[in-house]
């Protein structure tokens, strides 16, 4: 009996505008507020969706990371919209700052993330979840814990990525809610490799989507994705005080309770800054061929390329993504919560 091997799609550093998409749309809710008050205006846009223990998956990044989320935002919706959450995560695959639970726990207090309960959910196991239509995994294991809650709020940081090319609400559950051990191992190395980073391009974005779809499967209709577009490195924040200093303007945040849809309208912000203010970011997607995020999430049916992208800022009015960002000046702008400089140049 011949045994099929899956064989990984293409068009990886291929962007396809708006008007070249097809299929049905969803709603995308975007505001240039990047504060404490816009992340609680944007929250309240999706937040209907959460019932019950709420999980809050966010990159509380390596020692010292200067680009993660400000904490006194995240603080601020947490006194104010979700006094039961925790935040969740996962030790992660390589020796670091975040590789076990003790020195993980002891870089959550260096980078100040000592406001709420914050669950490294593989501590104490593994649990399997079923992937639904995928052609590399089966199954994919999470941290044991995350099985807990009933709701899921998928808070990203939006940048780079070396590998991924970009970091969206998909890396955010696809890498962040898979084990350390065995999950994150089987989404990026070749059994019996010596090479742990070796599944690369179109493989490791399809598997990347295949692991997210069993979490987001698994929380049903019961999870929404906030994507903050602020100091966007082409780095992820894995990289803490090492990532690459920024250069790509801040944008806003959006929201939505489609992956896909909210992870698409942030690429296509970026392909859309004026005078080349997205041009790091998109050398970064396109030469890691990051796009087949966008493309295999479609196929394996997670979401909606085509979006009606709202601004509510301005009475919800419908706006296109070039709109959206044509007063964006080509420059980065540190604000006051950049605690840690890391390699971000001064102003």
């Amino acid at each position: 009996m011949s045994v099929n091997t899956p064989v990984a799609g293409t068009g990886g550093d291929k962007y396809v505008p708006m008007e070249e998409r097809t299929g049905e749309s969803s709603v995308v809710f975007f505001t240039r507020d990047l504060s404490a008050e816009g992340f609680k205006k944007i929250y309240d846009k999706v937040s209907s969706v959460l019932t019950g223990k709420v999980a809050v998956k966010l990159h509380t990044g390596e020692a010292e990371g200067p680009n993660i989320l400000p904490r006194p935002w995240v603080k601020e919706l947490f006194d104010t919209r979700l006094k039961d959450a925790a935040i969740i995560e996962t030790n992660t695959y390589y020796e670091g700052d975040r590789y076990t639970t003790d020195v993980h726990r002891k870089t959550l207090e260096t980078n100040g993330w000592t406001f709420c309960d914050v669950d490294i959910t593989d501590d104490e196991g593994v649990a399997a979840l079923p992937v639904k239509g995928g052609k590399w995994f089966k199954e994919m294991h999470v941290g044991k814990s995350m099985l807990d809650y009933d709701s899921l709020l998928v808070l990203t940081h939006f940048k780079g990525h070396t590998q991924g090319g970009f970091g969206g609400s998909n890396k955010n559950i696809g890498i962040g809610c898979a084990d350390g051990r065995i999950g994150k191992r089987d989404i990026h190395t070749y059994p019996g490799s010596d090479d742990m980073w070796g599944i690369r391009e179109e493989e490791l974005m399809e598997r990347i989507s295949e692991s997210t779809k069993a979490t987001i499967d698994h929380f049903a209709s019961h999870v929404c994705y906030i994507n903050t577009m602020r100091n966007m490195s082409v780095s992820c924040d894995c990289e803490g005080p090492f990532a690459e200093p920024v250069v790509t303007p801040d944008v806003g945040i959006l929201a939505s309770l489609d992956i896909l849809a909210v992870d698409n309208a942030c690429v296509d912000l970026i392909y859309n800054l004026p005078d080349g203010g997205g041009d790091a970011m998109r050398e970064r997607i396109e030469t890691r061929h990051g796009l087949r995020q966008l493309s295999y999430m479609k196929e394996l049916g997670m979401g909606n390329d085509r979006y009606t992208l709202i601004d509510i800022d301005n009475g919800d009015a419908v706006i296109t993504a070039a709109e959206a960002v044509k007063d964006v000046k080509p420059v980065w702008i540190p604000d006051l919560y950049n605690t840690f400089r890391g390699r971000n140049r001064a102003k």
